[in-house]
């Protein structure tokens, strides 16, 4: 009897090149680390691509450029698959000056297997003004090397900063740390972004496994037929401008995080997750991980 993969229609929005970018993906966070694990890490990609997930965010920092070698791996049995692929990388803070970003992007590409990026992102804010990151961002985006361009870890002064740059507004997003513990950004940071119509993309929104051991979270799910992970995604998901990216290296979690998408939330279990995982009152440092 032939077995079929579910599809998932995975949920888009609009961004700055005027494409649409999904909103649910696959990290790879500490993936490209172990050469023993390498087999399992190209799987689990090859897996969520199966299912439709087209959206996988890298960087140079992890495995020192061993994840993008696992993906480059792992998409190169299928490489007409590539232009249905949103790929993103990260630019190192201390690479990010404007020769140094040039030659850093150019390295992930190679490692990758690939021409361009379809976003390229600086990691967290670094010594390399911002201005000369900006204009290497420019300069790859013309020479059609990156699609779009991004940042991560910035918080609200820190894109002030950048908006106020020569081509600071072209913008594409801004990565952070986002989940039901982590509720900071939605004090300032995430009006601010709204504003200027910039995406939020939420990584660790399960806070590196950390939320599945919450019983309060695990009450909640039960009640409603899901799992902790499944939950704490969908609350995310249901923001139609946040980006999620949760990281797993088992096939099973990718059914179980996909799963995500089927959750509708009622306003009760709204009311549940505010009391139990309280939304911010005041403005507090960005948290990173």
């Amino acid at each position: 009897m032939a077995t079929f993969l579910h599809i998932m229609q995975i949920p888009t929005t609009p961004f700055c090149n005027g494409a649409t970018l999904p909103r649910f993906g696959i990290g790879t966070w500490r993936m490209g680390e172990r050469t023993s694990a390498a087999q399992e890490e190209i799987a689990v990609i090859k897996a969520a691509i199966e299912r439709g997930v087209t959206l996988i965010d890298t960087a140079e920092m992890y495995g020192d450029g061993g994840a993008e070698i696992i993906i480059g791996r792992a998409i190169a049995d299928a490489p007409s698959t590539r232009e249905k692929l949103y790929i993103v990388s990260k630019v190192y803070p201390h690479n990010a000056s404007r020769k140094g970003t040039l030659a850093a992007c150019e390295r992930s590409l190679k490692r990758l297997g690939t021409d361009y990026l379809d976003c390229y992102l600086l990691h967290w804010p670094g010594e390399h003004p911002i201005a000369e990151t900006v204009e290497a961002f420019e300069a790859l985006k013309a020479q059609g090397k990156i699609r779009a361009w991004g940042v991560s870890n910035f918080d609200v002064d820190d894109m002030e900063e950048l908006a106020s740059v020569a081509n600071g507004n072209n913008v594409a997003t801004n990565q952070v740390l986002y989940n039901l513990l982590r509720r900071g950004v939605e004090f300032s940071l995430l009006p601010w972004h709204r504003e200027r119509g910039i995406s939020t993309m939420a990584y660790s929104p399960i806070e590196q496994a950390q939320l599945l051991a919450s019983a309060k979270l695990q009450t909640i799910a039960s009640d409603i037929g899901a799992t902790p992970a499944q939950l704490a995604i969908a609350w995310l998901l249901i923001q139609p401008d946040v980006i999620v990216i949760p990281k797993t290296t088992h096939i099973a979690r990718v059914d179980e995080n996909l799963g995500a998408l089927d959750l509708k939330l009622d306003a009760s279990t709204f009311a549940a997750l505010d009391a139990a995982f309280p939304p911010p009152h005041k403005r507090t440092p960005l948290a990173m991980l």
